[in-house]
């Protein structure tokens, strides 16, 4: 779903049934929140990544407490090195193996040579992609 363009709440809501989504990872925040407490189902759980569109000032908690929602939050730049040495350790035991055997499989926007990593950083600092930028070496 392209939060940009389409009504995410809508998609969400019709690709659920009506139901709407068990879990929302977030790295937008801003206004994208109380959208997020929309789409969610009952007891669904909304984590945040990020803020990419800034810090709520105002929001109306009633659909968390009414659908018994959890929002939780996490970075890594609060972790200690220890903390982030086990995430990656995790993360190559656990993770890697499924995208070796392409049971995970990312979404790759676009692929640039490293000569044009300036057009690559362009593209990544307009937030017209969806999925990762890749460079080749």
């Amino acid at each position: 779903i392209n939060y940009r363009s389409e009504d995410f709440v809508a998609r969400t809501k019709d690709a659920t049934n009506g139901k709407g989504a068990d879990v929302i990872v977030d790295l937008i925040a801003g206004d994208y929140v109380a959208k997020n407490y929309q789409a969610a189902a009952m007891e669904g759980r909304i984590v945040q990544i990020g803020t990419q569109n800034g810090v709520v000032k105002e929001l109306n908690l009633m659909p968390l407490l009414l659908k018994r929602l959890t929002h939780t939050g996490s970075t890594l730049r609060s972790r200690s090195v220890a903390d982030k040495a086990q995430i990656a350790a995790d993360l190559r035991e656990k993770v890697w193996p499924l995208l070796e055997r392409g049971v995970l499989k990312p979404q790759i926007f676009k692929t640039f040579p490293l000569e044009q990593a300036a057009a690559a950083h362009t593209l990544m600092e307009s937030s017209e992609h969806i999925g990762k930028i890749m460079l080749t070496f």
